[in-house]
């Protein structure tokens, strides 16, 4: 088990439980939780810019971050979306098994 959460910011709630639901349906992700909105102050583009964002957590194994961004790479609007891994080096281990659990892929029924 080589659990992460990945972190990233959505512009509204709407899109935020969408990719959530994608992420979770998919297998990609035992659990997504989709925050309160939350004021992002940054510089782009050499000015300071303030934006209300929706923060959601993703929790998954590190060997479906590349799946994982792809996904929110494309179901995201911004030019550059925040997608950022951070390993999670202890837990409880029951709540490890189960995110190992629910992003195992089920077997092939055919």
């Amino acid at each position: 088990m080589d659990p992460v959460i990945i972190m990233t910011n959505f512009p509204d709630r709407v899109s935020a439980l969408a990719l959530a639901k994608e992420l979770v349906d998919q297998r990609l992700a035992a659990c997504v939780n989709v925050l309160s909105e939350c004021s992002s102050v940054y510089r782009w583009k050499n000015e300071i810019e303030h934006a209300d964002e929706v923060p959601v957590l993703i929790k998954t194994l590190s060997q479906n971050y590349l799946q994982v961004e792809s996904l929110v790479k494309r179901m995201h609007p911004y030019e550059l979306p925040e997608i950022i891994a951070v390993p999670v080096v202890e837990g409880f281990p029951g709540y490890m098994q189960w995110i190992t659990d629910e992003t195992t892929p089920l077997p092939d029924k055919t």
